[in-house]
């Protein structure tokens, strides 16, 4: 439980991040090596049965290993122990056997992190669906377009979610993309301790290992080579921005002022009870600052020095699995804020009107350039947006007096529903993503 970080709180991935599903993990890749030993000859077949058997984290004391894993600087130490204890004498040999603290430990958070970024995915193909399918529904619903907090030109909303859709599809390409190898090296990466033990290929128990536990097989072991790592974060910290890409859109857009768009199912506040406020998308926009910090420890740690590091490898470990947890949280209010989005059409045709024209202004200064120039209709434009704003009076009145307009249609001209531009082929191409 944490009071403080409601964003993960009910996720799924809060239970594939959980102190249980780190011991498990930890638990699955001391029993993968003993299986892979076993696959080639190098233990006996029982050994195997046997810790595989025992390695289920409810047998294990969490709370009494994190104690005991100050001693040595990390939880596999104890961990060995108390697993050596569990299985039959005549199996306690092959616990670990040849294995180097990192090589587990790594393994685990790998693990992890492949439980993880499932669950992460399917949040994020259920919002690319949802986002679809408002792509679909409003593709031609004209709204404002605001650059630097101002009104620009005609857009869609359908082009916007579109466009919102295309950063999940690429958050999710990225994290597919990511490898995620199993860790093997031994003490100082060589792989000796497997040879001293009878291995006569210690490669090929390399890849044994990585079958055993489901992950990739590394050309090298990466104690100090954090590739994998620093892609992860990389990878989730985009996520962690796409998905607060939409949740920014989304609170400018449900401002009281503009309520061009609300969620479905807002949250309340402790003194004002008219409120409904948009929690969900306050929860990502809160994930998407937070992981930025999070990725730039992960990266920090590349620079690991010797065979293993001292302090940058630990600092991995709490930070992978809060950014993991952040991003399943917001991937997973992502989802629910875009299922039941309320999009107000209405409300978004009525602030075309805003400007009283100033918005197609673009379109204008073309008609007028072809009488007068490009550099005169600039001017001319300006100075008429000038007056209408200073003087009250609509654009429209006080274009009709331009004599260079006047046989120009400026109903149509100054109509901002027929200045999309090609946003809906832009769509139906954003659509054919999958």
């Amino acid at each position: 439980m944490s009071l403080f970080d409601p964003g993960g709180q009910g996720a799924p991935t809060e239970h594939s991040t959980s102190e249980v599903a780190f011991l498990q993990a930890l638990l699955d890749a001391e029993a993968g090596l003993t299986r892979a030993q076993a696959a080639l000859g190098l233990a006996p077949a029982s050994a195997a049965d046997a810790v595989t058997a025992a390695a289920r984290a409810d047998r294990f004391d969490g709370e009494d290993l994190a104690r005991r894993a100050r001693a040595g600087g990390n939880p596999v130490i104890p961990l060995v122990a108390d697993l050596t204890a569990a299985v039959p004498s005549d199996c306690g040999a092959y616990v670990h056997r040849g294995a180097t603290s990192q090589d587990v430990l790594d393994t685990a958070l790998m693990l992890v992190a492949a439980r993880t970024l499932h669950l992460v995915d399917e949040e994020l193909a259920s919002t690319a669906r949802e986002l679809a399918r408002l792509t679909v529904a409003h593709r031609d619903t004209v709204m404002p377009g605001r650059t630097l907090t101002q009104h620009a030109v005609p857009t869609t909303f359908g082009l916007k979610a579109a466009g919102w859709r295309s950063l999940v599809l690429d958050a999710r390409d990225r994290l597919r993309a990511v490898v995620l190898p199993a860790q093997l090296g031994g003490a100082a990466g060589t792989l000796a301790a497997f040879a001293a033990y009878g291995s006569p290929d210690p490669l090929a128990l390399v890849d044994a290992y990585a079958r055993q536990v489901g992950l990739s097989a590394p050309v090298l072991p990466w104690h100090v080579l954090r590739t994998p790592v620093a892609d992860l974060a990389g990878a989730l910290a985009f996520a962690a921005g796409a998905l607060g890409k939409v949740a920014a859109d989304v609170l400018t857009l449900s401002r009281t002022e503009i309520g061009e768009l609300a969620e479905g199912a807002g949250g309340g506040s402790s003194a004002m009870p008219h409120k409904a406020n948009p929690v969900r998308s306050t929860l990502v926009a809160a994930a998407a600052r937070r992981a930025p910090g999070l990725a730039a420890t992960l990266y920090g740690s590349l620079a690991a020095e010797d065979e293993r590091a001292a302090g940058a490898w630990h600092a991995e470990w709490a930070t992978l699995r809060e950014l993991l947890r952040l991003v399943g949280g917001a991937a997973r209010d992502t989802a629910e804020l875009t299922r039941a989005l309320v999009v107000r059409g209405d409300v978004m045709r009525a602030h075309l009107e805003l400007t009283g024209g100033a918005i197609v202004s673009e379109r204008i200064a073309a008609e007028l350039a072809g009488a007068v120039g490009r550099a005169r209709a600039r001017d001319l434009l300006a100075a008429a947006a000038a007056t209408a704003r200073e003087s009250g009076r609509p654009l429209r009145e006080v274009l009709a007096a331009e004599p260079a307009l006047a046989a120009a249609d400026l109903g149509a001209l100054l109509d901002p529903a027929r200045y999309p531009g090609a946003a809906g082929a832009l769509v139906d191409r954003a659509l054919t993503r999958t």
